[in-house]
């Protein structure tokens, strides 16, 4: 049982009618093998952050995965 129906539409990666492949994720610490989590998910603002996580999303499968991305997909 799924306890937020919402959880399902992120882990979907859909975009229209795109599959998108999946955003970097990252976790605590902030700074892990001198590798820094990006300000903007630790800033709080939750637009900033869905809208970075798209363009990297995006960023992920144009580079992999063309085949999978609309050409309205910007």
């Amino acid at each position: 049982m799924i306890g937020n129906p919402e959880s399902l539409h992120e882990e979907s990666h859909s975009a229209g009618n795109a599959q998108l492949l999946e955003y970097p994720n990252y976790t605590k610490p902030s700074i892990w093998r001198d590798r820094a989590v990006p300000e903007v998910l630790l800033s709080g603002n939750h637009a900033l952050i869905a809208s970075w996580r798209r363009e990297k999303a995006i960023e992920r499968t144009r580079a992999t995965r063309p085949d999978l991305l609309d050409d309205d997909i910007t």
